[in-house]
C-alpha cells in the first residue's frame, strides 16, 4: 500500500446566483406539487444564468487559495477535475487559468475527466506528482454545469442535478495528512447506461437536428446503474481497505458522490454506517457531478464534522461504469 503524504490545505466553493426549488421543477415537468422532492430528495439546487464553468471555477479557486493561506503565484499546477466541458477546445483548466489572471504564467493546466469521479481521479493521480516533488501546490477545480444538458422528458434523472464549483489546494504534508489507500475500477458493460451521445466525433454538432436533439442531452438508466454498482460494491470496498489495517469503524466520515437520496440510503445501510458518519448534501445542492464529493467535504468541514487527523472515505460511481474510492487522513 503506497501512502502519499499530501493534504488538502485549502477549499473554496461557488454556487450560481439562481436558486431553483423543487416546486419550480414540479411546474417545469408538469408533476404534482412535491413529487420531485419526494422522488429525488432534492429541495433546492442552483442553476447558472450567465455564469460560465471557468468563471465559477476561478471564483472557487480564489477562495481555496485564501483558505490555504498561500498566494496565487504559489500555485504551480491547475487541474480541472470536471465531468462537463465549457467548450470542446481548449480544456477547462486553461480557461480557469485565464480567469485567474495567470494567462502569462506558464503554469501547467490540464483536465482529468472521469465524469462524476473526476475530482477523485484528479486527487489520486496528482498525489503521486506531489509526493515525488514534481509540484508543491496544485489547484484541483471541479466546476459543473449540468442544467444546460438535462432532458426534461426524463423526469427521474433531470430532477437530480445542480450546478456549482468547488476547488481545493493540494500540498505536500509532513505525514499527518495523507492518502492511505485509493482504488478505481471500470466495468464498460455499463458504458451506455449514462451518456450524452452527441457532441463528439461520432455525432458531431453538424449532425444536430430537432429529430436528433435528445442525442445531445443527458441520458441515464438510473436503476440499471444502481443495480450494477450495488453488485460490485462489496468486493470493491474489500480491495480499497486491503492492507490498510483499517475497518469501516475507523472512518470518521463517509463522503459519497451525491447520486440520489435513495441510492445513498441503500449504500449507507450496505456499508453498515450510521447517519451521523455518512455525509449527505443532496437536499440543498442536488447532484453536482464531480463537484458533489468536494462540496460534501466542504460542508463536513464547515459543520465541524471533519477535523484534521480524521479519516474520511470518498466513494462514488460514474459513467463508464466506474467505481472509485479514496481513504484520506484529512
Amino acid at each position: 500500500m503506497f501512502k502519499r503524504n499530501i493534504k488538502i490545505s485549502g477549499i473554496g466553493t461557488y454556487v450560481p446566483n439562481r436558486t431553483v426549488y423543487s416546486s419550480e421543477i414540479d411546474s417545469l415537468i408538469g408533476a404534482k406539487s412535491g413529487w420531485s422532492e419526494r422522488k429525488s430528495g432534492v429541495k433546492k439546487r442552483y442553476f447558472v444564468t450567465d455564469e460560465t464553468a471557468s468563471f465559477m471555477g476561478a471564483e472557487a479557486a480564489k477562495r481555496a487559495i485564501e483558505d490555504a493561506s498561500i498566494k496565487l503565484e504559489e500555485v504551480d499546477c491547475i487541474v480541472s477535475g470536471s465531468g462537463t466541458m465549457e467548450q470542446a477546445i481548449p480544456c477547462n483548466a486553461a480557461l480557469i487559468q485565464k480567469q485567474l489572471g495567470l494567462q502569462h504564467s506558464g503554469v501547467p493546466s490540464f483536465d482529468v475527466n472521469s465524469t462524476c469521479l473526476s475530482f477523485l481521479t484528479a486527487l489520486d493521480m496528482i498525489s503521486y506528482a506531489i509526493e515525488s516533488g514534481r509540484f508543491q501546490n496544485v489547484l484541483i477545480v471541479s466546476s459543473e454545469i449540468a442544467s444546460v444538458g438535462l432532458n426534461w422528458k426524463q423526469d427521474e434523472s433531470s430532477i437530480l442535478f445542480g450546478d456549482g464549483a468547488v476547488a481545493v489546494v493540494v500540498s505536500k504534508s509532513n505525514g499527518q495528512s495523507k492518502i492511505i489507500s485509493s482504488h478505481m475500477e471500470t466495468y464498460s458493460v455499463g458504458a451506455h447506461l449514462s451518456e450524452i451521445r452527441g457532441g463528439g466525433t461520432k455525432l458531431h454538432p453538424r449532425e444536430y437536428s430537432e429529430q436528433k436533439k435528445e442525442d445531445f442531452l443527458f441520458d441515464m438508466d438510473g436503476k440499471a446503474i444502481f443495480k450494477l454498482s450495488y453488485k460490485i460494491m462489496p468486493t470493491f470496498i474489500n480491495k480499497l481497505f486491503k492492507d490498510t489495517n483499517l475497518a469501516m469503524d475507523d472512518i470518521k466520515m463517509v463522503i459519497p458522490h451525491q447520486a440520489s437520496a435513495s441510492a445513498m440510503r441503500i449504500i449507507r445501510k450496505k456499508l453498515g454506517v450510521n447517519e451521523d458518519s455518512f455525509m449527505t448534501i443532496i437536499e440543498n445542492y442536488g447532484n453536482m457531478i464531480a463537484a458533489s464529493i468536494p462540496m460534501a467535504l466542504f460542508e463536513s468541514i464547515k459543520q465541524g464534522k471533519v477535523q484534521r487527523g480524521d479519516k474520511v472515505l470518498f466513494l462514488g460511481t460514474s459513467a463508464g461504469l466506474s467505481i472509485g474510492g479514496i481513504i484520506l487522513e484529512y
